[in-house]
């Protein structure tokens, strides 16, 4: 069985060919090929967290997986990140265990990239502010991954700590040599973007209706039991996509109150999501109508996604020698 490490994995992992590799996986999941069963949780609720279990098959990346991720948000402003997990890969033809990889540059760099995904095809083509919402690993890495997709020339970092944002500007300034900024307000950092990357964990909306500019289209990946990142007006004015309706409709640990708590609210219904990403790849759904639509891709995370990266890992690791083999009988 091969095992690979977070700094293997991270090497191994081309965000270019991960937000192409997206594309067939959430396909296989539009069109019913996949096997993704709703995920799991057991929650540790003195520490406001939980340990989810994340199976996925996915014929198209021709991967048996399944991901253990933890969710521990009072990690934030520590060492240790907020979310940790491991990948366990298995061969389909036969079950027998494959691979056992770091699932958290994984779970980092497949949120992006589908955040990206989706900003290829939802986002005006000349989007060139980008707001990062947001200064931990999810919002280092979708800055980079939007990057990637649109040609940005200005980001506005905003988040609840103003030392932070500013310190994650100016690392995002010296690597990616485009200006960054840190805003004082989420409501400064909305105002003119043309692309928002909503990765915090607020209770309260940081992504508000009156605060966007006309055109906008929003990625949403934060997740707060308690609250949403994405308020009503917003929702219900926007072309909203998914990875998956069952998936983000579902209860908790699935599911996301962005548009749980409008729906059961009376503000919209579930018929308002209007497509899901493999939808729009295969063109059964259209996407942005015009350039002043607000568009909203709200993630809560797919094993497709752990699963398409982990094939492109573990694929690019036995080409190059990376990775330690080890005999579990």
């Amino acid at each position: 069985m091969l095992v690979l490490g977070r700094t293997q994995v991270e090497a191994l992992l081309d965000m270019d060919t991960l937000i192409d590799g997206l594309g067939p996986a959430m396909v296989d999941l539009s069109e019913g090929r996949a096997s993704v069963p709703d995920r799991v949780a057991a929650v540790v609720p003195e520490q406001d967290g939980f340990l989810a279990a994340m199976p996925g098959y996915v014929p198209s990346a021709g991967v048996l997986m399944t991901k253990l991720v933890t969710l521990f948000p009072h990690n934030a402003g520590t060492p240790l990140p907020t979310h940790q997990a491991l990948i366990a890969v298995f061969d389909p033809a036969t079950g027998t265990p494959q691979a056992l990889l770091d699932g958290t540059a994984i779970t980092a760099a497949r949120t992006a990239a589908a955040s990206a995904l989706s900003t290829r095809l939802l986002a005006r083509d000349d989007a060139a502010v980008l707001a990062v919402l947001g200064t931990g690993v999810q919002a280092r890495t979708h800055a980079h991954a939007m990057c990637r997709v649109r040609p940005v020339r200005h980001i506005r970092v905003a988040g609840r700590d103003p030392v932070r944002a500013g310190v994650l500007a100016d690392e995002l300034a010296a690597t990616l040599h485009i200006q960054a900024d840190a805003a004082p307000t989420y409501a400064e950092a909305l105002d003119g973007a043309d692309i928002v990357a909503a990765a915090t964990h607020s209770v309260d909306p940081v992504v508000r209706r009156a605060w966007l500019a006309p055109g906008a289209h929003i990625t949403s990946v934060g997740f707060n039991r308690g609250g949403r990142e994405v308020d009503d007006a917003t929702v219900a004015d926007a072309l909203v996509c998914v990875e998956s309706r069952r998936a983000v409709l579902a209860p908790f640990p699935a599911g996301s109150n962005d548009l749980l708590f409008p729906i059961r609210d009376g503000v919209i219904t579930a018929d308002h999501i209007h497509a899901e990403l493999g939808e729009l790849i295969n063109g059964s759904k259209p996407g942005r109508s015009s350039p002043d639509q607000i568009t909203l891709y709200k993630s809560v995370g797919v094993a497709v996604q752990d699963a398409a990266a982990a094939a492109l890992v573990i694929n690019a690791a036995r080409e190059r020698g990376i990775g330690d083999e080890i005999r579990l009988d």
